[in-house]
């Protein structure tokens, strides 16, 4: 029962995560979290999965339909994904070990998403100034601060992608979409082979995966095809409604946790 609730669950988030680049984890880690079936590093753990097998089934959709990247652009962003990703993981772990108390950890991981989820809404709101670097310095430091709170959150990047990317960059919704979900990839694989060669993946129920898998997969590639024939304005649209969806969904289950 709890499978067949986490596939149309991770279907639906990474359906709209590949539209609006926000990677479906800002919507599965709290709905996990909410149905409260798994602890809060499995959850992670089950997220991350998903969002990782979405960003491949997602961007394989769209260098299909003749999607261009700037490969040099991504090749910065994503070493330094892919260095946030093991430092965001590490922190998780720590964090863990501190507290030694997994609603303290869902709390921080509670705050620190309203944070980012704010700040984004506002930006996309707003249309705040943008700015245009091409420093490779500057992508890298992205990419490593992208990683992090990817890793960390175990949202697997969600809505900050989309407004960094715009904002340092100057790109336009659709493509800061686009490198954001070739963004996730990276921090998301860094994550998952640092739990591998830590832990390792025996300590969860591997057996959720045959749900995951396969629903990652098919949210991925709806997605794509949605994103293909959305127009800017209405992923903009979209961005902005799961937004206020995940910021109602973390601000109960953290009243929840009180």
């Amino acid at each position: 029962m709890i499978g067949i609730l986490y596939f149309f669950v991770i279907i639906f988030a990474n359906s709209i995560g590949a539209v609006s680049g926000m990677g479906g984890g800002v919507i599965i880690k709290p709905v996990l979290d909410l149905i409260g079936a798994h602890s809060v590093s499995a959850i992670s753990f089950y997220s991350s999965v998903a969002v990782f097998t979405m960003s491949i089934s997602s961007t394989l959709k769209q260098r299909k339909s003749g999607q261009s990247f700037e490969w040099i652009t991504i090749f910065w962003i994503s070493v330094g994904a892919i260095l946030g990703g093991v430092l965001g993981n590490f922190t998780f772990e720590r964090l863990l070990d501190a507290f030694g108390n997994e609603d303290q950890v869902t709390k921080i991981q509670i705050l620190l998403t309203i944070l980012t989820l704010v700040f984004t809404f506002l930006y996309s709101k707003y249309d705040w100034r943008s700015y245009a670097f091409k420093s490779p310095s500057i992508y890298f430091g992205c990419g490593l601060v992208l990683g992090f709170l990817a890793s960390l959150l175990g949202i697997g990047g969600g809505p900050i992608n989309v407004s960094v990317l715009m904002f340092l960059f100057g790109f336009p919704i659709k493509k800061a979409t686009s490198y954001s979900i070739c963004t996730i990839f990276f921090s998301q694989l860094a994550k998952l082979i640092t739990i591998a060669c830590g832990s390792g993946f025996l300590q969860y129920d591997l057996s959720m995966l045959f749900y995951i898998l396969p629903a990652a997969i098919l949210g991925g590639i709806f997605g794509a095809k949605l994103s293909i024939f959305l127009p800017s304005k209405q992923v903009v649209l979209v961005f902005q409604m799961v937004l206020l969806l995940v910021l109602a969904i973390n601000l109960f289950n953290f009243i929840q946790l009180i």
